[in-house]
């Protein structure tokens, strides 16, 4: 049977592709060359096929360079099941938690509030609801156990302005976690696989199976720091609250220190003359607060409960 040919508009309409993206490929090498027909080019099925490919890797996240670098590989013999098994780890669950959905009648009622469209629109911003295609009144839920932390912490007396603030601040510390924990692990494991651009199958295929061996042990470790952390800092915490501080005395308000001459006349030249005092003082506490912090640091759990 005859390969199917296409023109460039009939090729858009079966690929999903616009006019423009599809000439823009051919200029950029993603697309084979078509025939050339008196004034017209024709495009055949490996044309779709090829633009179907461009738009799955896409969807996995790929830059267009990085797709032009995997389908030359492929053109060259060297096959991508190895490269997408990888691809398809990476972007697989890394948790067992599973979305689910909420009507906004439910959400009103599980917040105890009027409508806030504000606030909703906040969450959506934030990726705590999505927007149901077709709906007006329904969320996804991608993280069920993340808005019942919100709900709890609203229901504990919390604005909701301040949740969202304090969910920012957070997934930034998070997101700082891991994203170092990636550079770790692509340092000291993921290196002896990722040296060829593509990767070989053999080479994906094998980290594709670390992958899987090592995406729990991101949440386990920050689990077993942040109980320990909570540990120590509540503890710390509720010390703070219940022990009542010993009041100062005149005598401890102020006190004379002698500084060598040297020390002074650096300052000087440093601050000038009027700042002397106050430069030595914000110099003293910072350097108590250093102390401090580094003392806090090598405190055990153990330790600071006795």
């Amino acid at each position: 049977m005859r390969d199917a040919e296409y023109r460039i508009e009939d090729l858009a309409h079966a690929s999903g592709a616009t006019v423009r993206t599809i000439r823009a490929y051919q200029d950029r090498g993603l697309l084979p060359t078509p025939e050339r027909r008196g004034r017209a080019n024709v495009y055949r099925h490996t044309h779709l096929a090829r633009l179907r490919q461009i738009a799955g890797l896409l969807d996995r996240g790929y830059t267009l360079a990085s797709i032009k670098e995997l389908l030359e590989a492929w053109d060259a013999g060297r096959g991508l099941g190895g490269v997408l098994g990888m691809v398809a780890e990476v972007h697989g669950p890394w948790t067992d938690e599973e979305a689910g959905r909420i009507t906004r009648a439910e959400l009103d009622l599980r917040f105890g509030m009027s409508p806030d469209e504000a606030a909703v629109e906040e969450a959506v911003a934030l990726g705590v609801l999505e927007r149901v295609p077709g709906t007006e009144d329904e969320f996804l839920v991608p993280s069920p156990q993340e808005l019942a932390v919100a709900a709890e912490l609203y229901a504990s007396g919390v604005p909701l302005p301040a949740i969202s603030a304090h969910l920012r601040e957070l997934r930034g510390q998070v997101e700082h976690i891991a994203s170092r924990f990636l550079e770790f692990t692509t340092e000291h494991v993921f290196a002896r696989y990722l040296g060829h651009r593509p990767p070989t199958d053999a080479d994906a295929a094998e980290a594709a199976s670390m992958v899987r061996r090592l995406r729990p042990l991101a949440q386990q470790t920050v689990d077993a720091e942040l109980a320990r952390a909570m540990r120590v800092f509540a503890t710390r915490h509720l010390r703070h609250h219940l022990v009542p501080e010993e009041p100062l005395t005149d005598s401890d308000t102020s006190r004379p220190v002698l500084l060598p001459v040297d020390t002074v006349r650096a300052v000087q030249q440093l601050v000038g003359a009027d700042r002397v005092e106050a430069f030595v003082a914000a110099a003293t506490q910072r350097e108590l607060q250093a102390r401090t912090l580094d003392a806090l640091a090598n405190i055990s759990p153990i330790e600071d409960l006795s």
